[in-house]
């Protein structure tokens, strides 16, 4: 099984940003799966394929959107500060 994510955003420095709090998730999975994040201009580009059961594939995309939506958070409220 293979997904490609794509998440868009306005600024560069914001894309790079949530690139970066993610990224650790491209070491730590297991053999049957991999995940790699990377950023094109304002464009986080995250490629998993998962050779094993499927709710583990749907498991590690909920991970990420998860991981995605609390780094986007935290940079929101950073910028309130």
């Amino acid at each position: 099984m293979e997904a490609e994510i794509v998440v868009e955003y306005d600024d560069a420095k914001i894309a790079q940003a949530v690139a970066e709090a993610v990224s650790p998730d491209n070491f730590k999975t297991p053999r049957e799966l991999s995940v790699k994040t990377t950023v094109k201009e304002k464009r986080i580009i995250t490629q998993i394929e998962h050779h094993g059961k499927l709710p583990t594939f749907i498991a590690t995309i909920d991970d990420l959107l998860f991981s995605i939506w609390t780094a986007e958070n935290t940079l929101q409220t950073t910028k309130k500060l």
